[in-house]
C-alpha cells in the first residue's frame, strides 16, 4: 500500500514515467487467459439466418458482447449495450467535454476447414493460444480491457473520459459501430487494437465489385455447380465443383495432372455415375494480403476452363479462371496502381458461387490507394467480361483511403510509447485492411501484431503468441494514460 500512495503522488504531479507497466501486466495475466478462453468459446460469427429482433446479428454476436459487459461489470466498470450489436466500457471524469476511443470487435470469421483443434475451445500451449478470435480480434481487444484495469486499479488521474468501445460486425458490414457513430458523439481521437506494431496511420480504400447473372450451361459438360468462400475478406481455401459429362472417368486422370503440375495444392475426386465432384485445397490467408494465399476457387477455375461448358458456365470460368486467376493486383484487369505513401492495389475473388438455373456470383475485393476511383475498377473488370452478359456493380460498404499524418500527437505518443516500453525501431506504415481507426478523423490501429510475430488472422490454427498478447496489455496501459491526457 506505501508503494502505491508513493507512486499516486507521483502521477498527480503529472508524471507516468515511475510505473512499472510490464510488472502490472504480469500480475494480471492468468486473469486475463481465463476471460479470453471465455471470449473465444462464444461462437460469435454472423448468422443473419438465425438473426432476431434481440439478436439482429444472430445469436453468437449478441452473446460476445454480452460476455464481454459482464467481464467489466463484474470488475466494476461502467458500460452500456446499444441495441445488442455494438457497446462501451468507460471511466474517467464524467465532466469531460470530449473523449477517446479504443475501438474494437468480438466477431470472428468462419473457423473454415482444416483446423487441428476445435476453434472454439481455446488451447494454451507454452508459447501460444490458440482458437478463432485468438489475434483478430478477442485476444487484442481483451489485452486493451486489462489495460483499462491497470488505469483504473492504480488511481492514474485522466484529463478525457476513455471508452473501450465493441463492435459485433466488423468482419461484414461494421453494422454496430455505424449504429455507434449515429447515436453517440464522436471520440476526439483514439485507435483500434486489431493491426500490428509499431503503428497503422494509413489505411487503403475499401470496396467490393459484385458481378451476378444467370447460371446457365449448354456445352457437352455441365457445370452443376461451383463454390468457394465465405467471406470477401477472405482468400478462398477450399473449392468444390460438381460436373455432369457423359464419360466421368474422363476427369479424373487430368485434374491428377492438374494436380502434379501444381504441387502448392491438393485436391480429392469423388465419382458419382456421370457425375465428379471435384474438391481442390489451396491456402486461406486475410483478404488484404491476397498474394500470400492461393486462390482455391481460381485455380479450379483455370483447370475446368478448358473444357466444353457452354452457356454462363462457360464464361463464368472463363473469367474467373483467366484474368481473375493468379493476379492479386489487377494487372490482367489493367488496374495495377500504386501510390507512393500508401503502396499498391490489391485485389482478392473472396466469394465464387454457380447454382445451375439459379444464379452465377462473383465478389471482388479491392484495396485501393489514394489516386485510384472505384469506378475505374469497376469498369475494367466490365471491359473483360465478352460474352458475359452481366454488369459489374459496386457492392455496399465502400470505404474511402483514411490517413492521418505522422506529425499529429497521437501518431507521435502511440511511436513513443511502442518504443520505449520495446526497444524496437517505431515507424508509420501503411496497411491494406480495414479497421474501425478509419472511422475517426485522427485514428489510427495500433497493434497487436509484432513486426516479426507470424500473422495467422482469418487461418486455420488461428492463434497469437502469448508474449505479444501479454506485452500489449503493457504497452496499451501506458498508450491510454498518455493519450487520454495530451494536452
Amino acid at each position: 500500500m506505501k508503494g502505491k500512495r508513493s507512486r499516486l503522488n507521483t502521477w498527480l504531479r503529472g508524471d507516468l514515467d515511475m510505473v512499472d507497466w510490464k510488472h502490472e501486466a504480469q500480475e494480471r495475466e492468468t486473469a486475463y487467459l481465463d476471460d479470453l478462453k471465455t471470449l473465444i468459446a462464444v461462437p460469435s460469427v454472423r448468422d443473419d439466418k438465425q438473426a432476431t429482433k434481440e439478436a439482429p446479428l444472430g445469436p453468437g454476436p449478441k452473446e460476445a458482447l454480452d460476455t464481454m459487459l459482464a467481464i467489466a461489470k463484474r470488475d466494476g466498470f461502467k458500460t452500456k449495450n446499444i441495441d445488442n450489436i455494438v457497446g462501451y466500457i468507460e471511466m474517467g471524469p464524467e465532466d469531460a467535454d470530449e473523449y477517446v476511443a479504443i475501438l474494437s470487435h468480438l466477431d470472428v470469421m468462419p473457423a473454415g476447414e482444416g483446423w487441428d483443434t476445435d476453434p472454439f475451445q481455446a488451447v494454451v500451449t507454452n508459447d501460444r493460444i490458440i482458437g478463432r478470435g485468438a489475434s483478430d480480434d478477442k485476444g487484442p481487444g481483451l489485452a486493451a480491457y486489462y489495460a483499462f484495469k491497470i488505469i483504473r486499479d492504480l488511481g492514474i488521474p485522466l484529463k478525457r473520459r476513455v471508452r473501450l468501445i465493441f463492435g459485433t460486425d466488423e468482419e461484414n458490414d461494421w453494422t454496430g459501430m455505424t449504429r455507434y457513430f449515429e447515436v453517440e458523439p464522436a471520440p476526439a481521437y483514439g485507435f483500434s487494437p486489431d493491426a500490428e506494431y509499431p503503428i497503422i496511420n494509413g489505411e487503403k480504400g475499401n470496396v467490393q465489385i459484385e458481378i451476378k447473372g444467370p447460371a446457365t450451361n449448354q456445352g457437352r459438360y455441365t457445370l452443376e455447380y461451383f463454390g468457394a468462400g465465405v467471406r470477401t475478406n477472405m482468400v478462398p481455401g477450399v473449392a468444390r465443383a460438381t460436373v455432369q459429362l457423359h464419360d466421368s472417368n474422363e476427369l479424373v486422370p487430368l485434374f491428377d495432372a492438374y494436380l502434379a503440375d501444381h504441387p502448392e495444392l491438393k485436391g480429392e475426386t469423388e465419382v458419382d455415375g456421370n457425375a465428379v465432384k471435384l474438391t481442390l485445397y489451396g491456402k486461406q490467408v486475410h483478404g488484404a494480403m491476397p498474394e500470400t494465399g492461393l486462390n482455391a476457387g481460381t485455380y479450379l477455375a483455370q483447370f475446368l476452363s478448358q473444357f466444353a461448358f457452354g452457356g454462363t458456365a462457360a464464361e463464368f470460368l472463363r473469367y474467373l479462371g483467366g484474368p481473375a486467376h493468379d493476379d492479386t493486383n489487377g494487372a490482367k484487369f489493367g488496374i495495377a496502381f500504386e501510390d507512393e505513401v500508401m503502396g499498391p492495389l490489391t485485389m482478392n475473388v473472396g466469394i465464387q458461387k454457380f447454382i445451375a438455373h439459379h444464379d452465377a456470383f462473383l465478389n471482388f475485393n479491392f484495396r485501393y490507394p489514394k489516386g485510384i476511383e472505384p469506378e475505374t475498377i469497376r469498369q475494367a473488370l466490365a471491359k473483360h467480361l465478352f460474352e458475359w452478359q452481366v454488369t459489374p456493380t459496386i457492392g455496399g460498404h465502400a470505404q474511402a483511403p483514411h490517413y492521418v499524418a505522422p506529425s499529429d500527437p497521437l501518431v507521435k505518443t502511440l511511436l513513443n510509447v511502442y518504443h520505449e516500453q520495446t526497444g524496437l525501431p517505431a515507424y508509420d506504415q501503411v496497411i491494406g485492411g480495414g479497421t474501425y481507426g478509419r472511422l475517426m478523423k485522427r485514428g489510427v490501429a495500433f497493434g497487436a501484431l509484432f513486426p516479426d510475430s507470424p500473422d495467422s488472422m482469418h487461418q486455420v490454427n488461428e492463434f497469437s503468441l502469448l508474449s505479444d498478447l501479454f506485452q500489449s496489455i503493457s504497452i496499451y496501459a501506458q498508450a491510454i494514460a498518455e493519450i487520454t491526457n495530451l494536452d
